[in-house]
C-alpha cells in the first residue's frame, strides 16, 4: 500500500466530497446530505420506544411493513425475510424504498413502498418475483435496483423501483453466491461481493458504456503482500453451463479469499465493503488500486460486530447493520471509530438489514429480518425520523 495513503486519508477524501443520487437522467447532489446535517448521535441511546427501538434523543420510529400483512394504502402483502434495500427519488418529490426478500423459490423477489413528499405511504407493490434468496444488492445512478441472489448459482436482476418496467436478469455479472453490488459511475465499473467463507471480490467492466449491463468482462481481485490489487478475468462467468465446470471463485488460483463478503458501497473513488467472518470493513482505493482495513472487531465485546449491509449517512459516516451482535445500526467515522446509532430490542435471533435514507436525508429505513416472537418471527420494516 502507498504509505502516503493512510486509512484516514482514504476515508476523509471520500467523505469530504459527499455523495449523489440519480434524479431522472443525471446525478444531482442530495440536498440535505451535507456534513453536519442529517442523522447525528447526541448522547446515549434512550430507553426502548413503543416499537422496541432505542434511539438517540429527538428521534422517533414507525413500522411501515410487517411480513404477511398488507402495507397501508395498498394490496401488497409485505414479503418474508426483508433484506437489502435502497431509496429512490420520485419526480413528484416523494420516494420509493425497495426491499429484497431472502426467501427461497418461489417466494424470493423484491417489494417496494412508495411515499409522497410528506412521507405518507401511498402504495406498495412487487418489482421482482420467483427468484431465490435475494439478499443484498445495490442502487444504480440510473435509478434501478440490482437485486442479488445469495445461492451457489445466484444471478443479479436489474429491477425498476417504480414498477413500470419488467425486471431483467443480468448473466454477464456472473453466477455465484452474490451478496451486494456497488456502481463506480466515475470509472464505469461495478464491484460485487460474494458471501462465502472463501469468497472473492469481483469487478465488472461493461462492453458498452453504462447503463448497459448486457455484456462485459468479469474479473476477480488478486491482492499482493503490499496490499496492491490487480484483476484477472474470469473465463467462464456462468460455470453452470456444464456439470463439470469449476465454480467462479475457484477459477483463478491467485484470487484473494475474503471471509464472507457482505455490504458494499462506492464513495468518490473508494469502494468500501464488509466481511462478516472476520468482522472487517475494507477500503479499496480505485485509483491507487490499494486495499486497507478500516475497522476490525477484536473481540466479542466490540461495539460493532456481525458487520453486514452498508450505507452512507447524510452526515458523512458509514452506517453498518449488524447481523446479530447487539442488533444495532452503527456509525463508523473516518478514523474507524464506531458509535451506535440505534438498537432493536426484544428480537433475539434476528438481524438488521437494508439501511437506506430518503433522498432528502430526513428519514432512515431498515428491517429486522425475522422480527420478534409476538409477530411469529416475521420481518419488520421501520422508518426513523426526527421529532
Amino acid at each position: 500500500m502507498n504509505k502516503n495513503l493512510t486509512r484516514r486519508a482514504f476515508m476523509s477524501r471520500a467523505l469530504l466530497q459527499g455523495q449523489a443520487l440519480a434524479v431522472g437522467g443525471g446525478l444531482l447532489p442530495l440536498s440535505s446530505f451535507s456534513h453536519g446535517s442529517g442523522f447525528q448521535v447526541s448522547g446515549p441511546l434512550q430507553a426502548p420506544d413503543s416499537n422496541g427501538l432505542r434511539l438517540p434523543k429527538g428521534y422517533r420510529s414507525r413500522i411501515v411493513g410487517v411480513s404477511g400483512k398488507t402495507v397501508e394504502n395498498s394490496d401488497y402483502t409485505w414479503h418474508q425475510s426483508p433484506d437489502g434495500g435502497a431509496c429512490f427519488a420520485a419526480f413528484d418529490g416523494g420516494w420509493v424504498y425497495v426491499s429484497n426478500s431472502e426467501e427461497y423459490f418461489p417466494r424470493g423477489g423484491v417489494g417496494a413502498i412508495a411515499f409522497d413528499v410528506k412521507g405518507n405511504i401511498i402504495n406498495a407493490y412487487s418489482i421482482l418475483q420467483g427468484t431465490v434468496g435475494n439478499c443484498a444488492g445495490g442502487a444504480t445512478p440510473w435509478q434501478t435496483w440490482l437485486s442479488c441472489e445469495e445461492v451457489n448459482c445466484g444471478a443479479v436482476y436489474e429491477t425498476d423501483p417504480f414498477g413500470k418496467k419488467s425486471a431483467i436478469k443480468r448473466p454477464a455479472l456472473g453466477f455465484f453466491k452474490h451478496e451486494a453490488v456497488a456502481v463506480d459511475a466515475d470509472q464505469g465499473q461495478l464491484y460485487l461481493t460474494e458471501d462465502e467463507k472463501d469468497g472473492c471480490l469481483y469487478r465488472f467492466t461493461p462492453s458498452n458504456p453504462l447503463p448497459d449491463l448486457s455484456a462485459g468482462t468479469l474479473e476477480v481481485a488478486i491482492v499482493d503482500t503490499q496490499q496492491r490489487v490487480t484483476w484477472q478475468a474470469i473465463n467462464e462467468p456462468n460455470p453452470w453451463n456444464t456439470p463439470l465446470s469449476t465454480r467462479t471463485r475457484h477459477q483463478v488460483k491467485e484470487a484473494y479469499k475474503f471471509k464472507g463478503g457482505e455490504g458494499i458501497w462506492y464513495q468518490k473513488g473508494l469502494i468500501l465493503f464488509s466481511t462478516k467472518r472476520d468482522n472487517r470493513i475494507w477500503v479499496l482505493d480505485v485509483k491507487e488500486q490499494a486495499i486497507s482495513v478500516l475497522y476490525e472487531a477484536k473481540d466479542e465485546n466490540a461495539v460493532l460486530s456481525g458487520v453486514d449491509n452498508l450505507a452512507m449517512t447524510p452526515s458523512g459516516d458509514l452506517l453498518i447493520a449488524e447481523d446479530g451482535g447487539d442488533m444495532q445500526l452503527v456509525l463508523l467515522n473516518a478514523q474507524g471509530e464506531p458509535t451506535p446509532l440505534l438498537q432493536v430490542t426484544g428480537q433475539p435471533g434476528s438481524e438488521l438489514t437494508g439501511p437506506a435514507f430518503s433522498p432528502d436525508g430526513s428519514r432512515l429505513y431498515f428491517s429486522s429480518q425475522r422480527g420478534h416472537h409476538s409477530e411469529k418471527r416475521l420481518g419488520i420494516t421501520y422508518e426513523v425520523s426526527a421529532i
